[in-house]
């Protein structure tokens, strides 16, 4: 295995997106490809054809060798159940990643990832763009300012439309469930900075909500609730529960109680509103995602959200997974 190989700070830095599977890479790339700092190189295997002005290979293989040293970084945007394979070979080759939520279908899977990128020496970051909402940054600070007293308990909401977009997504074997693994993870990461990890699991789905639409088994609402041994509770709800013709994706929003008082916050408040469509402006979180980690590839800044919250927040995903299947509340130890 390669280790992270030295970097000419005046050399643009070699970048290939590895597929377009994700309805994320569209931004990615554009963002990527806007910056004089980065050449970017897009593997575009499963032929989607939905990026535009940039060099697409149709192959990885073409991506790994698209310069004569291959790529410093990559950015993983393929179905869930790949990103396995493309970040241990990253690592293999000693290049930095930044993978796509969540980053990985089962925990062996992130475990392998995390201590691969960890004995290779490179960056490997978790795609959580909401973690750079100044909404959910200004709720970090409240908690650990103490503004809010005592935290007594969280409720979050991350809710959506049934993602049309692209049929994997609603396909278990390659995404590895339905809604509770698309949208639980978000809000699993900004518990996780705020209060740590959770004692234990419980969690709940349904297929009432698109059943005809959504793939085999593929659950389509949710909530799982986590409990923490200071005895704080915090819930999720991960639906996909927005009508075709709502005004927008879908959104996350997240409300602590404390002793002191109660902060609610809307990670994507800010948008203007018109006849049946909200568009977004402010903070782009993407950028502000992409921004941190060509800066922790570039000039060694420490990265967040490092791969090991990817990987604790696949653990409450499994342990969610395990207490549908049981019925019953899992210990997060146990997973």
């Amino acid at each position: 295995m390669l280790t992270a190989r030295p970097l000419d700070p005046a050399a643009p830095l070699r970048i290939a997106l590895m597929s377009c599977a994700h309805t994320h890479a569209g931004s990615y790339a554009a963002l990527l490809e806007a910056r004089a700092d980065v050449e970017l190189v897009v593997a575009d295997p499963d032929g989607f054809g939905d990026v535009r002005g940039v060099r697409v290979v149709p192959s990885y293989e073409e991506a790994w060798n698209a310069w004569p040293e291959g790529p410093d970084a990559i950015v993983v945007t393929s179905a869930n159940a790949h990103h396995k394979d493309l970040v241990l070979e990253a690592a293999r080759r000693g290049v930095h990643v930044l993978c796509e939520k969540p980053l990985a279908t089962t925990v062996p899977d992130a475990e392998a990832m995390v201590e691969a990128c960890r004995e290779a020496g490179v960056v490997l970051m978790t795609a959580f763009p909401v973690h750079f909402s100044p909404a959910v940054g200004a709720l970090r600070t409240a908690v650990a300012d103490g503004a809010l007293g005592e935290v007594i308990g969280l409720t979050g909401t991350n809710n959506g439309k049934l993602p049309t977009a692209r049929d994997w997504f609603t396909d278990v074997a390659l995404a590895g469930g339905g809604a509770m693994v698309d949208h639980t993870v978000h809000l699993a990461e900004i518990l996780d900075s705020v209060l740590g990890a959770p004692a234990t699991v419980h969690a709940t789905t349904n297929r009432i909500l698109h059943a005809d639409r959504a793939g085999e088994g593929a659950e389509t609402g949710g909530l799982v609730t986590l409990t923490y041994d200071s005895g704080i509770v915090a819930t999720i709800d991960c639906s996909w529960s927005l009508p075709n013709d709502a005004a927008t994706w879908g959104g996350l929003r997240l409300q602590a109680l404390g002793t002191g008082g109660q902060l609610q916050i809307d990670a994507f408040a800010q948008h203007v509103g018109g006849p049946g469509q909200w568009l977004p402006y402010g903070s782009d979180l993407d950028g502000e995602l992409v921004e941190a980690f060509l800066a922790a590839v570039r000039d060694g800044r420490a990265v967040d959200p490092t791969g090991a919250v990817g990987l604790r927040t696949v653990r409450v995903v499994a342990a969610a997974q395990e207490s549908v299947r049981t019925g019953q509340p899992v210990a997060l130890a146990e997973v």
